[in-house]
This record gives C-alpha cells, sequence and structure tokens, in this order.
C-alpha cells in the first residue's frame, strides 16, 4: 500500500514539473518574442503575445491528444516543439532582417518574407481595428486575399486578443504552431502505412524540411494546409484499418477548415482522397460504398466544396459563367496561358529556346522547367543585391533537390518491389506527381508560387522520399547511387553554363540543350564505369 501511494505521488510530482516547465517555456517565449518584436524597446503587447503563445501551446497539446492513442515515441512531441521554436525563430529572423538586408521593397521593409502575406496581413490588422464584421474578409478582398479565408482568421485572431498594437509576429507564432502538428499526423500516416522506421525518418524530414520551414515560419495559408491534408489522409488510412467514428471525423473536419482557406485544392484534395480510398483498398471501397451514410456525407460534401469553387471563382471567371465546371475549365486555362506568358518573358534564353522549337514542344519544357524550380545550379551561381535571398534561395533549393533525388527514384523502386504496401505506394507517387506537375503548369518557372502549391501535399512527398530511403538502406542498391551520379553530372555542367550567362567566363556551350546532353551523356559514362568495376569485384571474390 506505501509503494502504491509513492507511485502516485511520484507521478503527481512529474506532471507538476512537466507543467511548471510548460509555463515556464510560454512565459520565455512570450518575453523574448515581445522583446525582439519591438525592437528590443519595450514589452507593451506582452499580454496579446502571451495569449496568442497560450493559444499555440493549447493546440499542440490538443492535437497530440488527438494521435496519443497511436503510442507515439515521447521525442516525437520533443521534436514539434524544437520545430516550432525554429519556425517562431526564422520569423523573427525575417522581422528582423529583412528591412536590412532586403531589396528594400515595401513588404521587405515592414518585415515580411512574402509579399501576399504583407498584403493580407496588414488587411487583417485593418478589419480588425474596424467596426466591420469579420465576414466582410470573404468578400471584396481579392486583392489581398483570394478566397478569404487567411484574411478572416487573421483579424479575428487580432480582434480577439484586443492588442492596440500591430505585431505580425502573432501570426507567425499560430502558423509556427499549426504547421509544426503536421509532425504529429505524418508520423501516424507513415507508421499505420507502412511501419515506425518510415514513420521517424518521415517526421524528422518534415520537421525540418526548408519549404515547410519557409512557409510555417510567415502569414502564409500554407502554414494550414499543409497539415490539414496530412490530417485528412492519416484519417483515411485510420478508418481503412479501424473503421471508427475518431477517423471519419479527422477526415471530414480537416476538409470542412481546409475549404475557406482555398476551395479549389478543398475539391482537389477530395477527389484525392476518395481517389485513394478507392485505389488502395478495393474491399475497403466496396464495403464504404455500400454504406448510405457515406454517400450523404460524400454528397454533401461535394455540393458544400462545388458551392466554395463556385463562390471563389466566380470573382475571377468572365460576367455570365456560373456553370462551375467550366469555370474551372476556364481557370485552368487562363493559368497555364499566363504562366507561359510569364516564363518566356522572365528569362531571355526561354526567348531564345522558344524561337528554335516546335510550339508544341514550349509547354513540356515549360513544365520540366517548372519542376526542378528552384534549380540548384542557379542557385549556386545566380547572386542577389540582398544577400540574404541568395543564401534562402540556395536552402530552398537544397532541400527541393533532395527531394526530387527520390521522387524520381521512388517509381523505379516500386517496379521491383512486391509487398503489400506497394499498391499506396504508386497511387501516392501518381497523386504527388499530378501535383508537382499541376504546379509547374500553374506557377510556370515562378520560383515562389510553383513550389507553394506544391507544398500543400509536401507530407506526401515526404512519406514517400522516407519510405524510399528506408528501402535503400535495407537493401543497397548500386542504380540509385548511379542515378545520383547522373544527377550530379547534369547538375554540374549547368554550373559553368549560369557562369557564363552572368560573369562570361568564356565558356563556349551556351545551348542548354548540349548542356543536359553532356550532363546526361557524363552521367552514363560514369555509370558504365561503376557496373563494370562492381562486375569487376564481383569476379574476384570467385
Amino acid at each position: 500500500m506505501t509503494q502504491f501511494i509513492k507511485k502516485i505521488l511520484h507521478t503527481i510530482q512529474k506532471k507538476w514539473q512537466l507543467i511548471l516547465f510548460t509555463i515556464l517555456i510560454i512565459l520565455g517565449l512570450t518575453f523574448i518574442i515581445s522583446w525582439i518584436s519591438n525592437n528590443h524597446y519595450n514589452l507593451s503587447d506582452l499580454g496579446a503575445i502571451f495569449s496568442v503563445v497560450a493559444i499555440a501551446s493549447i493546440l499542440l497539446l490538443g492535437l497530440w491528444y488527438l494521435i496519443r492513442d497511436e503510442s507515439p515515441p515521447k521525442w516525437l512531441f520533443s521534436l514539434v516543439i524544437i520545430a516550432a521554436i525554429l519556425k517562431i525563430s526564422l520569423g523573427l529572423l525575417w522581422f528582423k532582417a529583412l528591412p536590412v538586408w532586403g531589396h528594400g521593397t515595401p513588404a521587405e521593409k515592414a518585415g515580411y518574407i512574402m509579399a501576399d502575406a504583407s498584403a493580407r496581413d496588414q488587411a487583417a490588422w485593418k478589419l480588425a481595428q474596424s467596426d466591420k464584421s469579420l465576414w466582410k474578409a470573404f468578400r471584396n478582398n481579392r486583392t489581398v486575399d483570394q478566397y478569404g479565408g487567411m484574411l478572416f482568421l487573421s483579424a479575428a485572431i487580432y480582434r480577439g486578443l484586443g492588442t492596440h498594437q500591430h505585431n505580425p509576429i502573432q501570426m507567425v507564432v499560430l502558423c509556427a504552431a499549426f504547421s509544426s502538428s503536421t509532425i504529429f499526423f505524418l508520423w501516424g500516416f507513415a507508421k499505420r502505412a507502412w511501419d515506425k522506421d518510415v514513420a521517424n525518418l518521415a517526421a524528422i524530414i518534415i520537421a525540418f524540411y526548408p519549404e515547410a520551414m519557409l512557409l510555417g515560419s510567415s502569414q502564409m495559408r500554407e502554414a494550414f494546409t499543409i497539415s490539414l491534408t496530412t490530417i485528412a489522409f492519416y484519417g483515411l488510412i485510420r478508418y481503412q484499418q479501424l473503421r471508427d467514428l475518431k477517423s471519419v471525423s479527422l477526415t471530414i473536419v480537416s476538409l470542412l477548415l481546409f475549404l475557406p482557406f482555398s476551395p479549389p485544392f478543398a475539391a482537389l484534395l477530395m477527389g484525392i482522397l476518395v481517389i485513394t480510398a478507392i485505389a488502395s483498398s478495393i474491399r475497403f471501397a466496396n464495403d464504404l460504398t455500400k454504406k448510405s451514410t457515406f454517400w450523404i456525407i460524400f454528397s454533401l460534401l461535394f455540393i458544400l466544396i462545388l458551392t466554395g469553387v463556385w463562390v471563389a471563382l466566380k470573382q475571377f471567371t468572365p460576367e455570365g459563367m456560373n456553370n462551375p465546371i467550366h469555370m474551372i475549365n476556364w481557370w485552368l486555362r487562363k493559368s497555364a496561358s499566363l504562366q507561359a506568358y510569364l516564363s518566356k518573358h522572365a528569362s531571355g534564353w526561354i526567348q531564345e529556346i522558344f524561337k528554335n522549337t516546335p510550339t508544341w514542344t514550349h509547354m513540356p519544357m515549360l513544365l520540366a522547367y517548372g519542376v526542378v524550380q528552384p534549380f540548384l545550379p542557379a542557385a549556386i551561381v545566380v547572386g542577389s543585391h540582398a544577400p540574404i535571398w541568395r543564401w534562402i534561395t540556395l536552402w530552398r533549393s537544397i532541400g527541393w533537390s533532395f527531394m526530387l533525388v527520390f521522387l524520381v527514384y521512388a517509381p523505379i523502386l516500386t517496379l521491383r518491389k512486391k509487398n503489400n504496401n506497394i499498391r499506396l505506394v504508386r497511387i501516392l507517387l501518381l497523386i504527388v506527381w499530378f501535383i508537382i506537375l499541376l504546379a509547374a503548369f500553374r506557377g510556370g518557372s515562378d520560383m515562389w508560387d510553383n513550389p507553394r502549391y506544391r507544398a500543400t501535399f509536401s507530407s506526401l512527398q515526404i512519406v514517400l522520399v522516407a519510405w524510399a530511403m528506408v528501402e535503400l538502406r535495407r537493401s543497397s542498391d548500386p542504380w540509385f547511387w548511379r542515378a545520383i551520379i547522373t544527377g550530379a553530372a547534369i547538375m554540374g555542367w549547368f554550373i559553368p553554363w549560369y557562369l557564363q550567362r552572368y560573369y562570361s567566363i568564356g565558356w563556349q556551350i551556351s545551348d542548354p540543350f548540349k548542356t543536359l546532353g553532356l550532363g546526361i551523356s557524363t552521367g552514363i559514362l560514369l555509370c558504365i564505369w561503376d557496373w563494370a568495376r562492381m562486375k569487376g569485384k564481383n569476379k574476384e571474390m570467385y
């Protein structure tokens, strides 16, 4: 009995220690954020900062509770906290460094890394300070927020906290916390779909993936949509295995929360979830579609999301166009023609290529160019009047190049695998590459919009990268390293090509297709050499 009482007291003591430690972290963050964001001058918005840090902490604890029945490792929560603090730190870095080391644009002078975030956040502050209803965020605000969801949320936070001073870092704290919660649900999804090895690696990659960190450290809607996409897929895979109400609720709620941020992407996400459910498990799909409840919920969600798409696109489409399908078709055609125009006029060498190639090849070339953005050789060579931007671009391009290597290799790997989960891998690969190409189609060679569009589904990209890395570790594949050699050779040959464009080093090969051919040829020769070397070693062994 005495031992039992001691155990209870020890448990209570540990819980109180944890609570005290959490409170100290919240207070410490509050003081640091308030002090830095007020130019080390005063703590006038201490209460508002404390409120948003407390909201962020409660949010993370609540989302951790949702994943607890998966028996996650204790370090997972610590990883989420580290990721959130890193994103807040980056947000403070942008806030302090960009006005000094940026290009001097109005957005940078105000401490924003993205112009979209600057316009929307400042409009949200004005709306919060006015007597207008917050629902005004969804009407006639397309210049600052296409759909109104992020504008509404930002204004609600500013008005709800009752602060008298605009501090953009308040929204950064909330964005950092919610975007970091992606780690919880990506871990849960990967564990259920594969195993803990894939889950652990995926959680670590998403915590430090540059594009996710960049978006999570700024006032962008992707800080929320990345997490909501992950929650929806986690709910789906969980329901396939457990058939419980919690799983369905997670998927439905995530779709409904996604809707105000971007109705078109909500419709896309819903379609992808349905396709994944049907394709990944025929038996599951048959069981599910026999239930009337499924069709009722599906119909209601479909009508709601279609209505959201109609309302959102009504602002952009020509007058008199009311059919949602025609509206989406118009939007896609306009997006493609706009991005082709912008890409053609943004780069001199693209104009030269277009002059000497058939018209039908232009769109495939723009897609390929969009897929590799931000391109690592360009990031290494091309400078900037503001050095901080060179480092930001290099950081992002390293992250995307790492991802792209495994996303190209994973389809090859699936051809040689025949385990039970390979169907899901193939479906996710089709989805991921469809999104990447759609982003390149919509965003072209743009360095910001293109990566941002595909980042909404970055958790699916990362889980495939983690799966490929784990499979590679379990059975070493020499062809993977040969593919790496070929990729490195291609990028290596593009470095002098970029140097010649910007610094005139006397390099004679100005045609990008010849440069690409040099890279591929070099890669093939190196692969043949490596194959012959390995074959020679195997003969010596026998």
